[in-house]
């Protein structure tokens, strides 16, 4: 399989805090990644990595055939290829749905306005609410939020996507219609890595899920593996203590 983002060696300090230690991860093309642990773990500082939210101190990042390195051109290549869903949803509130979803495709894919608009109207119905394109984000739910910044992602056609707690804002009655709109996602075969606390999604589309705790990966395997028999002492009590929550 070609690999779609590669993580060589690599460290992150956050002045004297050692976030990332060695961390060594291949992600092929079409797979789905469900990265789990304890809170301060270095999940979310990973993924930040990836598109340069964040910089290492060493190591090596490819995505999508592009070296990630210091340079405004790289960044810029990678992030082109990447799309990212936060916790917090981060739209422009003073714009309407389809006004969130055309600017960047418009800035830095250099789209018509009238090409930008019908690939925003495309990826709003693609998550289910296309009738909600004129609206402003006030107007709607926290779950509607959500999936408007997952169509927003997708109108820059990435190759990956990286999902940072995408439902850990939701009120719980909301967090189902953003998995399964996620969910939709991996079927149609997109590369994705998922920092998230939800177990079930995790059994149900995740080609490999990763443990870590320290700043390092402490175990992966297929979800089969990792929740019936998983080997690290680390893992069980986390999944112990996730599963008597749930």
């Amino acid at each position: 399989m070609a690999s779609m983002i590669e993580m060589q060696h690599i460290e992150k300090y956050y002045g004297a805090f050692h976030a990332l230690k060695n961390i060594n991860l291949t992600v092929a093309k079409g797979e789905k990644i469900v990265l789990c642990g304890p809170s301060g773990s270095g999940k979310s500082t990973l993924i930040r990595c990836i598109n340069h939210l964040e910089t290492i101190k060493s190591g090596e990042i490819v995505v999508a055939g592009h070296r990630l390195n210091d340079s405004q051109k790289a960044v810029d290549a990678v992030r082109r290829e990447v799309g990212m869903v936060f916790q917090q949803f981060n739209l422009f509130p003073h714009k309407t749905v389809l006004e969130n979803c055309i600017l960047a495709p418009m800035r830095v894919r250099k789209l018509s306005r009238s090409e930008a608009e019908a690939t925003a109207r495309k990826y709003l119905e693609r998550v289910r609410i296309g009738d909600q394109a004129e609206k402003y984000p006030a107007q709607l739910s926290g779950g509607q939020q959500q999936r408007v910044a997952i169509a927003r992602a997708l109108c820059m056609e990435p190759k990956a996507m990286l999902f940072d707690e995408p439902t850990s804002a939701l009120d719980p009655e909301m967090v189902k219609e953003v998995l399964d709109t996620m969910v939709s996602l991996a079927r149609d075969g997109m590369t994705m890595i998922c920092v998230t606390h939800e177990m079930g999604f995790a059994r149900q589309v995740a080609d490999r899920v990763i443990f870590m705790a320290d700043g390092q990966i402490v175990e992966e395997n297929d979800p089969e593996s990792f929740f019936s028999a998983p080997k690290h002492e680390r893992t069980r009590a986390f999944l112990g203590e996730i599963l008597a929550h749930h």
